[in-house]
């Protein structure tokens, strides 16, 4: 199968991870970035690939996985800077054959660029802005459906939370949907942040959540029950807790699974022993995303691929996780029913895919 060709839906793309690094070393030049070397461009590159991707001899581990964003917030300088990584990101999504895109970001990421002893602030209802106009504008040039999360990181301040929540409340209109609670779950649990997303959503935000990730079930019950999230980022430690397994059932959740992403931040040991299709056999809602393409080094293709060639996942069953996304994106009911049609006269058209 040509998995590059097929069309796809991507629900679970972060744009800080999805840099190119031969944009991050335009910025760098730009901007006077130092790379802590002193050798030649090439030794350069070299190095910066290790401080932003995931390289074979690394320890896969989430404190390994996440510190590569230490790195990455070096980058987010300026107004064009932010056009242009949006931009980016909708162009290489596009050049996957991905039909519908949902790009999550972190407004108190971008609105940072860390400096050496001190950091460069944008205000964040601006940097928010830049973001949504330039999703719509790459969406309207490249052919391709964007809407846009904010994400709020756990071991985030609440009081930057909530002023998140309620900036990205009042850009619905531009194409900002919903609201996501990430980051370190082993250590900052989603407690503190439930009264902020309750809020959200009353203003018509929609609500995912990262759990199960780094944490057990309980996490993914948390998520569901006291965020009551719609969608939960990973939550491949679901199948932990069968009472948590019949929960997610029962509420009608979906699971954006990151087969790579989950490999190398240490939550399953191996690719071949990713719980990708026990989840399914167990009835859960499973779509497939790719997490952070640029440190992982993917494409959401390869990750159709993974599904297919390692874990033994059938054509049928990778056409029906396609509409499965589709009808889970945060999308108006007349605007799924349009992607979800027009994806099933795309898939089922077997002789393009062979």
């Amino acid at each position: 199968m040509d998995y590059q060709k097929l069309p796809k839906v991507e629900l679970h793309r972060h744009l800080e991870g999805s840099l190119r690094l031969a944009t991050m070393l335009d910025i760098a030049r730009a901007h006077g970035i130092t790379v802590p070397t002193n050798t030649t461009r090439r030794s350069i590159r070299c190095h910066l690939r290790h401080l932003v991707q995931v390289q074979n001899g690394e320890p896969f581990t989430y404190q390994n996985f996440l510190a590569k964003f230490t790195t990455l917030r070096m980058f987010y300088r300026s107004p064009e800077v932010i056009d242009r990584i949006t931009r980016e990101a909708i162009e290489d999504a596009v050049k996957d054959n991905v039909r519908y895109l949902e790009l999550r970001f972190t407004p108190v990421a971008l609105s940072r660029a860390d400096r050496v002893g001190a950091a460069q602030r944008f205000p964040m209802g601006e940097v928010m802005d830049w973001v949504c106009e330039s999703a719509q504008q790459a969406a309207g040039e490249f052919g391709i459906m964007v809407r846009l999360l904010a994400s709020v990181n756990r071991h985030e301040s609440l009081e930057l939370a909530e002023q998140v929540a309620w900036l990205a409340a009042d850009r619905i209109e531009k194409g900002l949907v919903g609201l996501d609670l990430a980051g370190n779950e082993a250590e900052f649990p989603l407690q503190p942040f439930t009264g902020i997303f309750h809020e959200a959503r009353q203003a018509g935000l929609r609500i995912t959540v990262h759990a199960g990730e780094w944490a057990g079930a309980a996490s993914v019950r948390s998520a569901l029950e006291e965020m009551q999230a719609e969608r939960i980022g990973h939550g491949v430690c679901i199948l932990e807790d069968q009472s948590v397994v019949a929960l997610a059932r029962e509420r009608g959740a979906t699971f954006d699974v990151c087969l790579t992403s989950n490999y190398q931040s240490g939550v399953v040991a191996s690719l071949e022993a990713h719980p990708l299709l026990k989840m399914l056999e167990a009835g859960l809602n499973v779509t497939l995303a790719t997490d952070d393409p640029g440190i992982s080094q993917i494409t959401l293709g390869d990750e159709y691929r993974q599904a297919c060639e390692t874990l033994g996942m059938t054509r049928q069953v990778l056409h029906e996780r396609i509409l499965a996304a589709a009808r889970a994106a945060f999308l108006s009911d007349e605007e799924r029913a349009g992607l979800v049609n027009r994806l099933k006269k795309e898939i089922w058209t077997p002789k393009e895919f062979v």
